[in-house]
């Protein structure tokens, strides 16, 4: 059953889309932006130009250079079909161009689709009856006059429609007393609004979805006095962030900006967190690129320039130890308007606050839990066949009326057969329902040898981090990633989110760190996946030739020291990450299995590195690199310059803020680098 609180106030696939636009499609533009070029090309469409763009607006302006020949050109024709809204500068001049008038009716050809295409017309100092009657009235009649002599009158015909059509649709008559100003301001309101109406946070597969949005709705209270907080508060898995995103959809064309911040937990769990957060608010709600360093920075900006606006935030997966004052400061700076959703598992997080509102999602009905699991299971809403009712019913009730149990068993038994049903039902019938992780745990041992490692090395260290590099290293074991990747997804075991970011629910990636702990319960340091190690050779003494990927952050301890005899033991180590410290010795007989190292702020690199298997190179801002220094024999160190030869087995190399000089020698033979990244580094030679 769900519940409200209130304090201090009495007032379509089973796999997971992440942009959703309505029907429009999803192009590399938001907006196309037509106009004739030495009407406004240099004052007015420059101008509003430059607001779009600073707005993290992706705008389309097309260059004189693409008109070219009779028809219009296809990268005009691709990018007006593939924006979402089309802005047409109507001038004087502009049906003098046959460019404009072939891209006008492209965009009302789109828009007679009805797939949602929004046409929003700037009339610059032109009467929008002269564009509705174009053969009749003004500056238009002579260029249709011009037009019918050399070109056909279908084609003629379809560009005076155009006209026509775009004559009578909502838009801006701007005068010569019109503040140019104050219209492109407007313009680019109007924009966002019909951006925020068409692209929305897309959640999982939603069922019985509504009546939690219309709760939560009520609380918010927009247009009135209440509602400034509202909490979703209970355990983990029952729905709250899909409830918090389908609110957001529904309410965000009420705000002037707005921010959803997904992860504020695991998001402070890290160095800079708090710093983290207010950069992703900034840049949120200003739609810029600025970047603050330090939470004092953050708070100012944010009092001083966010809060002047009324914003939708939401700040998912908080625990007690948020301080929503170190993040955003003061929420009494923001517009009474402004609202803020909270979704938590503990009510503490809550209880801070002198006054807000909190809904409790409770666990899915019985028959919203069946129709989810058959979504997941058969890939249909209906009833399953008659002889698979019984069992469908049976996994219903194990799950509890927990969502995420209940994608997570209905995806492990998708197309698969009654004997397997009978044997999984046994095994989590052994389990019982309240013990989630015992559940989950039954769709991971189905996983194959590749797939689990796959599985657990991103539960214990990659959730969060872009796939690009992790997939290189899995690749160079022969984990087979790409399958092993879909499969994890298709069990709802993983997601890969909009910034190809790894993403798992909480209980998942528990799941499979308990799982790697389960590995040696008295000894964390004789597991494949240790935990993180601050303590230097202190607690390098304690992992065994078991660790696969190692973790050592030894971050403003430059005194320290890691030597060849610390690491000489880790034979499997395929990942190897430091952060600070000095790296020194001779390395030749150490690391036979490393695919990916990392080293980032360390005072000196060791020498004699003899990685035969080594994939991916991350170097950032380590102090020194020796005259003598050699990774491996196809990158040899000449006087004190790097030179790297394209004859590399590497698929990726970063080089950034390195103190040396570098030389890059290019050969083309037997080329297999797929990225080679080089910041602030002392110059670049060769």
């Amino acid at each position: 059953m769900s519940t409200i609180t209130q304090r201090g106030s009495s007032s379509k696939s089973k796999e997971e889309l992440w942009l959703q636009a309505g029907t429009l499609p999803k192009g590399e533009y938001d907006i196309f932006l037509s106009f004739r070029d030495p009407d406004v090309r240099q004052t007015f469409a420059d101008c509003l130009y430059s607001w779009l763009v600073r707005s993290g607006i992706r705008t389309f302006r097309d260059e004189e250079e693409l008109h070219k020949g009779e028809m219009i050109a296809p990268s005009l024709a691709k990018a007006i079909t593939e924006s979402k809204i089309h802005i047409p500068i109507l001038t004087k001049d502009y049906a003098s161009s046959k460019w404009c008038l072939q891209e006008l009716a492209k965009m009302v050809e789109c828009w007679r689709l009805g797939k949602g295409y929004v046409i929003l017309p700037i009339f610059y100092f032109l009467d929008p009856r002269d564009v509705r009657h174009p053969l009749q009235n003004g500056a238009y009649r002579e260029a249709f006059e011009q037009h019918n002599l050399k070109h056909d009158p279908e084609t003629v015909r379809r560009w005076e429609e155009a006209l026509q059509e775009v004559g009578k649709m909502k838009g801006w008559h701007v005068t010569r007393s019109d503040g140019q100003g104050a219209v492109i301001d407007q313009v680019v309101s109007e924009v966002e609004l019909h951006l925020r109406s068409h692209y929305t946070l897309v959640t999982d597969v939603l069922v019985g979805i509504d009546s939690h949005v219309e709760r939560v709705t009520e609380l918010l209270n927009i247009g009135g006095l209440g509602g400034k907080i509202v909490g979703i508060h209970g355990m983990g898995g029952i729905g709250k962030t899909t409830i918090a995103k389908a609110v957001y959809n529904k309410v965000c064309t009420n705000f002037d900006r707005c921010c959803f911040l997904e992860n504020v937990r695991g998001t402070l769990s890290k160095d800079g967190g708090v710093v983290s957060l207010q950069n992703m608010v900034i840049s949120g709600i200003l739609r810029s690129a600025r970047q603050v360093t330090n939470a004092s920075e953050g708070i100012h900006v944010i009092r001083e320039r966010v809060s002047k606006y009324k914003v939708l935030i939401v700040l998912d997966d908080l625990d007690e130890n948020f301080e929503l004052d170190q993040v955003l400061g003061n929420l009494g700076s923001f517009p009474i308007e402004s609202r803020f959703i909270i979704t938590t598992r503990d009510l503490r997080v809550l209880e801070l606050f002198e006054e807000y509102s909190m809904y409790e999602p409770g666990e899915m009905s019985y028959d919203h839990s069946l129709q989810l699991f058959n979504r997941h299971a058969f890939g249909i809403d209906h009833e399953p066949a008659e002889e698979q009712a019984p069992l469908s019913k049976e996994f219903v009730k194990l799950a509890a009326g927990l969502p995420l149990a209940i994608k997570v068993i209905g995806s492990l038994l998708y197309r698969r057969d009654e004997v397997f049903w009978k044997a999984k039902l046994i095994e989590l019938e052994a389990v019982g329902p309240t013990k989630v992780h015992g559940v989950l745990k039954i769709s991971y041992n189905e996983l194959t040898r590749h797939e689990k490692q796959i599985f657990l090395d991103i539960a214990c260290y990659f959730v969060g981090e872009d796939k690009e590099l992790p997939i290189y290293m899995w690749g160079g074991c022969k984990f087979h990633p790409e399958t092993g990747i879909s499969t994890l997804i298709l069990r709802a075991l993983l997601k890969v989110d909009e910034k190809n970011r790894f993403c798992m629910h909480d209980h998942i990636r528990d799941l499979g760190r308990a799982i790697v702990n389960e590995e040696d319960v008295e000894r964390p340091g004789n597991r494949s996946r240790p935990i993180l190690c601050r303590e230097g050779k202190n607690c390098l003494m304690q992992i065994t030739d078991r660790a696969e990927i190692l973790r050592i952050d030894m971050t403003g301890k430059d005194h320290y020291e890691l030597t060849n005899k610390e690491v000489e033991k880790l034979s499997r180590l395929r990942y190897l990450e430091v952060r600070g410290g000095r790296l020194v010795g001779d390395f030749s007989g150490s690391l036979p299995n490393m695919r990916w190292l990392r080293l980032h702020m360390c005072r000196s690199v060791p020498t004699n590195l003899n990685l035969k298997e080594l994939i991916i190179l991350d170097l950032y801002n380590c102090g020194s690199l020796a005259d003598d220094w050699r990774v491996w024999g196809k990158i040899k160190v000449i006087g004190r310059t790097i030179s790297f030869f394209l004859l590399l087995v590497l698929s990726f190399i970063s080089l950034k803020q390195i103190c040396n000089h570098i030389m890059y020698h290019m050969t083309t033979k037997r080329l297999s680098l797929k990225h080679f990244i080089l910041s602030n580094c002392s110059w670049l030679t060769g």
